[in-house]
């Protein structure tokens, strides 16, 4: 159903033009692809930080508001995304992708998580591991995790990771103001 899985991380909010220089190369490889763009959880997520970090949440708490805040992030990018379009689950996926128009599903994952409950709750568990898991479960082959400038190496996703990503599933990890590589691993 999904070739790539883009997984959008949230850092990129910082670097605003780096953000939308990132969307429009998306979108421009969105034709005759099959493209699925699961978001990070950026400043949203840290918020749930600082709250956890100061009350103490509980580690379904934490979970779930991370989650939510990756839901929030969602909606801005499929906003300002040329064919960006909101999904929460495999058939609103398939229907986005399915339509004769150029659509690039961008995944609101909280309902499908709070459904499957798939991950551990903790922060050991991020978006880059539910970016993993998302894309076993859409059958794509290939995760390009986006992450803000100056990224480079897997140790920049979370300890979980390697559990979450199918064995069949090439990961990449592309730092956004590097566009060369970008354009290369979304047409790839």
């Amino acid at each position: 159903m999904i070739d790539t899985v883009v997984k959008l991380g949230g850092g990129l909010l910082a670097h605003a033009a780096l953000f939308d220089r990132a969307l429009a190369a998306i979108a421009a490889a969105a034709p005759g692809r099959r493209l699925l763009i699961v978001p990070g959880g950026g400043v949203f997520a840290d918020t749930v930080r600082g709250v956890d970090r100061d009350l103490h949440l509980s580690d379904d708490a934490a979970h779930w508001m991370a989650v939510l805040a990756m839901d929030q992030y969602a909606h801005l990018v499929a906003s300002r995304l040329a064919g960006g379009v909101i999904v929460e689950d495999l058939s609103q996926i398939d229907a986005a992708i399915s339509r004769a128009t150029v659509n690039v599903p961008v995944l609101a994952p909280f309902r499908w998580l709070r459904k499957t409950d798939p991950l551990p709750h903790s922060w050991t568990v991020t978006s880059d591991s539910i970016a993993a898991w998302v894309t076993g479960q859409v059958g794509a082959r290939r995760l390009v995790l986006v992450k803000p400038p100056h990224a480079r190496g897997d140790a920049l996703v979370d300890s979980y990771f390697q559990r979450a990503l199918p064995a069949h599933v090439t990961s990449r990890i592309v730092a956004a103001d590097q566009m060369e590589a970008l354009d290369e691993a979304l047409r790839g």
